[in-house]
């Protein structure tokens, strides 16, 4: 086809996660109650860990805060929206929104698997250089590693948007999901794609596949040095340990199964983005609070705190 009588695609149309007007009623209500517990939640977790002097100044709370942090970002690129789509008919979304939507998506996915991997060498240090852990996790380094996870992500981000901006969009113009999904965004190109998806695999699903397994590595050493100790002090590393295995697993296994194969679609593909948008964002704080003594003490003063003041 002539460039010339491409016709410019001015909005993007959303298929949403189903077309029945009874569960879209049911959806709003039981994703508008998930996405105020995942921004509850984890502003609870981010106050906890600001206000509590002895959290805020370890390392492993402070990234903590910062992955909380990620989450909201994470949970908020396209949540509202799609709450808000399930009381209309036409899920309607701009170009200039979509592409938005890409970015946020791979700046705070991006920075989030850094962020991850982060965590990970900081529980790597504490049990098994533990005599060396204020001097390798020092302030300094906590810093760097979360500025390191932004730029990332920001970098990763710039580099998926590039592209797909410039892409001829003739349409149609219609989405298989409840937000622009990048994979699916580019094959509405009117361009053979073919290259495009051999980037985007050697861009997405390999900072994927890398992250996750540098966290396989990680967490592997970790246990065996676990498994070498007493059992009577390894129970609190070990608890801290399976929390952080439960979220990467949650979080990476979507992301792994959807981005290294970008233009194999399954029906499940829609299910696996609603989990790693909105239901890991939501268990994070679940996992990190339930499973952790420090945090519900902290939280039990952050609300004697608040009843005193009253």
């Amino acid at each position: 086809m002539d460039p010339q009588n491409y016709s410019l695609v001015s909005e993007f149309v959303l298929h949403g996660l189903c077309t029945s007007r009874h569960l879209q009623n049911f959806f709003f209500i039981f994703f508008f109650g998930i996405y105020v517990a995942i921004m509850l939640g984890n502003l609870l977790i981010l106050v906890t860990v600001i206000s509590d002097p002895c959290l805020h100044s370890s390392p492993m709370y402070f990234l903590l805060g910062n992955l909380a942090f990620l989450d909201m970002w994470l949970a908020s690129f396209a949540t509202p929206k799609m709450i808000r789509d399930f009381l209309s008919d036409q899920k309607l979304i701009s170009f200039g929104g979509c592409m938005a939507q890409i970015f946020f998506l791979h700046f705070t996915g991006g920075a989030e698997m850094v962020l991850l991997v982060s965590m990970a060498y900081d529980r790597y240090v504490a049990i098994c250089k533990p005599l060396h852990y204020m001097t390798l996790m020092s302030w300094q380094t906590c810093i760097r590693l979360v500025l390191a996870s932004w730029v990332v992500g920001f970098v990763h981000s710039i580099s998926q948007v590039a592209f797909t901006v410039n892409l001829p969009y003739c349409g149609p113009s219609e989405v298989d999901s409840f937000f622009c999904d990048l994979p699916l965004v580019i094959k509405l190109a009117c361009m053979d794609t073919y290259v495009l998806g051999i980037i985007m695999i050697s861009d997405s699903g390999l900072l994927s596949l890398s992250c996750f397994l540098l966290l396989l590595i990680s967490y592997t050493v970790i246990l065996l040095t676990i498994r070498q100790r007493a059992a009577g002090s390894t129970s609190k590393a070990l608890s801290t340990c399976s929390a952080h295995i439960m979220v990467v697993t949650l979080f990476f296994g979507p992301c792994i199964f959807i981005y290294v194969r970008p233009f194999s679609r399954f029906s499940v593909d829609k299910l696996l983005s609603v989990f790693y948008t909105i239901f890991t964002p939501l268990l994070n704080p679940i996992i990190y609070t339930l499973r952790n003594e420090e945090m519900i003490a902290a939280m039990k003063k952050l609300q004697n705190r608040r009843v005193t003041f009253q």
